[in-house]
C-alpha cells in the first residue's frame, strides 16, 4: 500500500456538491462581467469594424507590430542569456567556501535585486548616451538592466537550489576525491537546474515582460510600436490589445515549453544519477566490499 500526503482531507460528497456550485456562480459572474464590459464597448464605438481592420492589413504587420516584436524578442533572447551567466558566476560564488568571494557576490545579488528593474534602464540609458560608447543606447539599457536584475534573481534560484538538495549529493562527490567546487559544478549545479526549470523559465518570462519597461526610454519594442499604431490610426485600445494577445501567446508557449522540459529532464535525470551514485560508490568502495 502507497501513502498519499494530503494537507486536507479529500472532499465528501456535500463538500464537491458545494464546490461545483461555487465554481459555477464564479463562472457566470465572470461571464456577465465580460459582457457588461463589451456591452459598454460597443456603446463608445470600440466595436466597430474600423477599428480592427488595420490589423488585417500587411502595412500594420510590417512596419509596427513585427519590428516590435522582433525588437521584443532580441533584446529578451540576449537577456536571457547574459542572465543565466551572470547567475552561475554570482551564484556559484555565493556558495563559495571562500569567504570574501561569497560576501562580494552577496552584495552585488543583493544590490542589483533591490534596485527597480525602470530605474536601472533610466540611468543606463543616460550614461551610455552621454558617453556615446554604443550606438543604439536604449536597446542596451533594457538589455543591461534586465541582465542584472534578473541575473541577481537566477543567482539567488541557483544558491536556494543547492541548498535544498540532500547533502549525500555533496558528500558522495567529496568521497569520490572531488573538490568542493567540483562537486557544484558537476554534480550540484546541473541537479538544482533540473529541479528549479519552471522557476528559470518563469522569470524568462518575467524578462520577456519587462522588456516592454524600455517604452520608456525611446526602445522601439512591441508596446511602443503598438502605441504608435494606435495613436495613427486611432485605435490605441485594439492595438494595446493586440500586443498583449502577442504577449500572451509567447508566454503560454514559454510556460508550456517549460512544463515539458522539466518532465523530461527529470525522467531522464533520475536514471543517471541512479547510475553515476553506484558508480561512484563503487570506485569508492574497496574491491570485494559490494560483493559482501
Amino acid at each position: 500500500m502507497s501513502a498519499q500526503n494530503v494537507l486536507f482531507d479529500a472532499p465528501g460528497p456535500k463538500a464537491r456538491r458545494t464546490i461545483l456550485i461555487g465554481n459555477i456562480i464564479g463562472a457566470l459572474l465572470i461571464a456577465g462581467l465580460i459582457a457588461y464590459v463589451v456591452f459598454l464597448l460597443g456603446g463608445k464605438g470600440q466595436l466597430a469594424a474600423d477599428k480592427w481592420t488595420p490589423f488585417l492589413e500587411g502595412r500594420t504587420w510590417e512596419f509596427f507590430l513585427l519590428p516590435g516584436l522582433l525588437s521584443t524578442l532580441r533584446a529578451a533572447a540576449i537577456a536571457v542569456v547574459t542572465s543565466v551567466l551572470f547567475g552561475l558566476i554570482f551564484g556559484l560564488g555565493r556558495l563559495s567556501h571562500v569567504k570574501p568571494i561569497r560576501w562580494f557576490a552577496g552584495l552585488v545579488v543583493e544590490f542589483f535585486r533591490a534596485v527597480p528593474v525602470l530605474l536601472m534602464m533610466i540611468f543606463l540609458w543616460l550614461a551610455l548616451g552621454r558617453s556615446n560608447l554604443v550606438e543604439d543606447a536604449p536597446f542596451w539599457a533594457v538589455v543591461i538592466a534586465l541582465t542584472l536584475y534578473n541575473g541577481s534573481v537566477i543567482a539567488e534560484l541557483i544558491r536556494s537550489g543547492v541548498q535544498g538538495l540532500p547533502k549525500g549529493q555533496r558528500e558522495a562527490g567529496l568521497a569520490i576525491g572531488m573538490t568542493q567546487m567540483q562537486s557544484l559544478r558537476t554534480i550540484e549545479v546541473p541537479q538544482a537546474l533540473i529541479a528549479m526549470l519552471p522557476a528559470l523559465v518563469s522569470q524568462f518570462v518575467v524578462i520577456l515582460k519587462d522588456s516592454a519597461l524600455g517604452y520608456i526610454i525611446g526602445f522601439p519594442e512591441l508596446l511602443q510600436n503598438a502605441r504608435r499604431l494606435g495613436v495613427g490610426e486611432g485605435n490605441l485600445l485594439q492595438s494595446l490589445l493586440i500586443a498583449a494577445v502577442i504577449f500572451i501567446v509567447i508566454n503560454f508557449a514559454l510556460s508550456s515549453l517549460a512544463t515539458k522540459l522539466s518532465k523530461l529532464l527529470s525522467f531522464r535525470s533520475k536514471g543517471r544519477a541512479r547510475d553515476e551514485t553506484l558508480d561512484g560508490i563503487a570506485a569508492a568502495e574497496p574491491e570485494g566490499t559490494l560483493s559482501r
